[in-house]
Parts: C-alpha cells; structure tokens; sequence
C-alpha cells in the first residue's frame, strides 16, 4: 500500500453520483389549460354556473339599480331608495321562486305548462280590455295591481311559451312524430303567433322580437329542416319589416343607428347618442360607484332599459367586461345542460331559457352600444322591474333543476354531502357517524369533484 510523502495514508475520497437530468419544465400555460379543462369538465361545473353567475348579476344590478335610480326618484318626488326598494322585494320574491323552481321534480314542470300558457294568455288580453290595461311609453301592456305596483304579463309569456313548448315537442319526439313538418309546426308556431299578436296589439315591439327568438330556438332544438326553418325566418322578417315600416317611432329608432349627435336631423337620437356617451366617459375603471353624470336627467330610462350604459361610466370597462363575462357564462351552463340530457324535454326547456336570456341581453347590450335598434327590453337579472325578474328567476330555477338531474352531477351532490345522526344496528344504541357515499363506494368512479 503506497504512502504519501507525510507518511499518511492516502484519503479514499468517495466516488461521484452520476449526473441525473432534470426533468423539463412543464408549459405553465398549457398546465393551466388543462385544469382549466378539466374544472370545466366537472359534472356539478354547469350547476355552479349557472347559480352563482344568476345571483352575481342579480346582487350587482340591484347595486347598479340603487345608483341609477335615485336622481330619477327624487325628479318624481320620491325617497331616493323607492326603486330599489321595489326591485329588492321583487329579488327576494324572485330568489322564493327560483328555489321552488330549482327542487321541483321534471314531471311537475311539464304538468304547470299549460296553467301557466293559459293564465299567461288570459292576462295578456285582458290588458287589452279598457279601463283595466295600463299605457306606459305609448305601450299598453301593463295591468294595474293597485298602488305604485304593475305587472306586464308578456314577461311571463315567454316562461309560459318555454314551457309549453318543450313539452309539445317532447311528446312528439316520443311519439317520432318530429320527422313530419306539420307536427313539428302545429300547433307551435300558431300557438307563438298567438301570443306574439297579443302582445303586437299593445305595440311592444322588443317582447315580440325575444319572443320570436324563443320560437326560433326551439325549432332549432327540434331538428326543423333548413328549408322549413329559412321558410319561418323569412315569413317573420317581411311580417318585422311591415310592423317598423308602418310605426314612426319604429323607423325613429332604426334611423339612430351610428348616431354621434343628439339631433342631427328629423329624428331626435337623444337616448341612444347619451347612451354613447356615458359609455365613452367611463373609461377602464370608471368614474366611480354614484359618480355618474348622464344619470342627472341626461340619459332617459337610466334604471331600465340603459342600465348598462350607467355601469359603463361607473364602473368602467373592467364593469361591463365582467356583466358580460357573467352572462356568456350563463349561457355557456346553458348550452351545456342541454347538450348533456337525455330527456328530450329538459333539453328543449334549457335550450329555450338560454335562447330567451342570452338574446334579450344582446339586444339590450347591443341598443346601448349603438349597434342594434332600441327594442326598450330590459337587460335579464340587471335592469329594473319586477315583472321582468320574477318569470327569469323562476327560469333560471328550471335550469338549476334541470343541471341537478344530471346523474354525474346528481351523484357528485351526494357525494359532497356528509350526514350525521345516530343509526340503531340490529337493536344496539351504539352512535354511528354516516359516512359519505364516496366512502361507503370506494370502488365507485370519481366525479372530479371534492
């Protein structure tokens, strides 16, 4: 054994770990787009969806309703919290029916269609009869109910035209009588030109107009031949384009389109150009909560049908960004939960309520921004008035109960769901903690949920 020149024995140093490549590091970005996928993925993500999107726009407009609506009140001489103490009994009510709506079992939705189609079209002649209709903005169609408290009962005409609708056509998909075209437009389509002529003959143009999308939508649902659905389309667009052809104030409305001047000719674009404006003056972040101006008497129906356009100054881009984000989500949930059904009429019925928001919100979104003629239809869950927020609450409750009869989302709720209590087993008083079903089921596939 050699030495060292110390005489020292030599240092036996250890032998070197070999080099282990690192793994390479994951994409951030995709790593965040498959949780995102697979959060979306998730069987209770539609349910969740469409609850807390509903009540978020819901609590932010009677936010927006109390800051748009004081100057308003004081005009009139009322307390400055009058409107918004109105919309929050109308909400709490609305909040009663949703929960109602969201437990009610499918089959007791399908047997309220038709009381609920006949009682809609009784009250929507009887705002036709003199002395009981009400005129509000050259409009009748609004029944008095005693005080300061109307109702307009074409609102409810569309849940009603939902409702009975998916039934109709489920039955006949039962029945594989979609397959002919007389079924699949008797009695539908004369049944929706019915209510779509009462409500005509109070001269709410907007109504008919979401009405007619309802119709469209659940046509479209149903399987109806591109033929037959063009055919409908076109005999609803020359009976449109007579009814604006005909009424001044129609054509006044469609004249302002684009408009950037208040009166720039014969026609008096003062609503849609100060829309424009409050818009403009909010920039990213807004003025402020209460801090508008176009709301001191500038810009007409600022509680109501340009509500958005008061969210815009105070709340900026970033504001109405979010309001829109909030109902692409909604009906993205909707879409979603008519997608995933096997029950032909849940699939109509959410398919219907989706057509119905999302199309009343980009007409009112699309009138504020200059894009789309005035229709006067408030924006779903946001804008003032109660007899718009009671029937789309109760809608937004079909869609609830409908996500919750998904069985992935149905067993992923009784999952998430720990019960207590005390079990006798065979005679003994022993206390026993109830386990979940996913611990009773540990062999069963995992929903993805925690």
């Amino acid at each position: 054994m050699s030495s060292s020149r110390t005489g020292r024995p030599p240092v036996q140093r250890a032998a070197r770990r070999p080099v282990v490549p690192r793994p390479p590091r994951e994409n951030a970005l995709r790593t965040l787009v498959i949780r995102a996928r697979r959060a979306w993925d998730r069987p209770l993500t539609a349910y969740y969806i469409v609850l807390g999107g509903s009540l978020l726009i819901t609590v932010l407009g009677l936010v927006m309703v109390y800051s748009a609506s004081q100057i308003t009140a004081l005009q009139m001489s009322l307390p400055g919290s009058y409107f918004f103490r109105k919309q929050l009994l109308a909400a709490v009510i609305g909040a009663v029916l949703l929960l109602v709506a969201s437990r009610m079992p499918v089959k007791l939705h399908r047997a309220l269609a038709y009381p609920i189609l006949a009682g809609a079209v009784f009250l929507m002649a009887l705002v036709q009869v003199p002395g009981i209709g009400v005129a509000v903005n050259g409009n009748q169609n609004w029944l008095a109910l005693g005080g300061s408290f109307q109702l307009q009962p074409s609102e409810f005409g569309k849940l009603a035209l939902v409702l009975w609708g998916a039934d109709l056509l489920a039955r006949k998909q039962d029945k594989r009588l979609l397959t002919q075209w007389k079924h699949m437009l008797v009695p539908l389509v004369p049944a929706a030109f019915m209510l779509l002529g009462l409500i005509m003959l109070g001269g709410d143009m907007g109504t008919a107009i979401i009405l007619t999308a309802i119709l469209f939508g659940l046509l479209w649902l149903a399987g109806a031949p591109t033929r037959l659905f063009a055919g409908v389309l076109a005999v609803a667009a020359l009976l449109g384009a007579i009814l604006i052809r005909t009424s001044e104030n129609r054509m006044a409305r469609l004249a302002c389109l684009g408009a950037t001047e208040p009166q720039t000719g014969p026609v008096d674009c003062w609503q849609a150009v100060h829309g424009i404006y409050a818009l403009a003056s909010g920039g990213i972040f807004g003025s402020g909560l209460g801090a508008s101006l176009e709301k001191w008497g500038e810009l007409p129906e600022a509680h109501t049908d340009f509500i958005f356009a008061v969210t815009g100054e105070e709340l900026g881009l970033a504001g109405t960004l979010s309001v829109l984000a909030l109902f692409a989500a909604l009906g993205y949930a909707g879409i979603r939960v008519a997608g995933r059904t096997e029950d032909p009429f849940v699939r109509y019925a959410a398919g219907g309520v989706t057509t119905w928001i999302t199309a009343q919100a980009v007409i009112n979104i699309g009138a504020v921004l200059g894009l789309l003629p005035i229709a006067g239809v408030p924006l779903p869950l946001f804008s003032y008035g109660g007899s718009a927020l009671l029937p789309t609450m109760f809608a937004i409750g079909l869609l609830i109960a409908f996500a919750r009869e998904d069985p992935a989302a149905r067993m992923a709720l009784a999952m998430r769901q720990p019960r207590f209590g005390r079990k006798r087993i065979r005679g003994s008083q022993r206390p026993r903690r109830w386990n979940t079903m996913r611990r009773r089921a540990p062999g069963a596939r995992s929903s993805g949920e925690r």
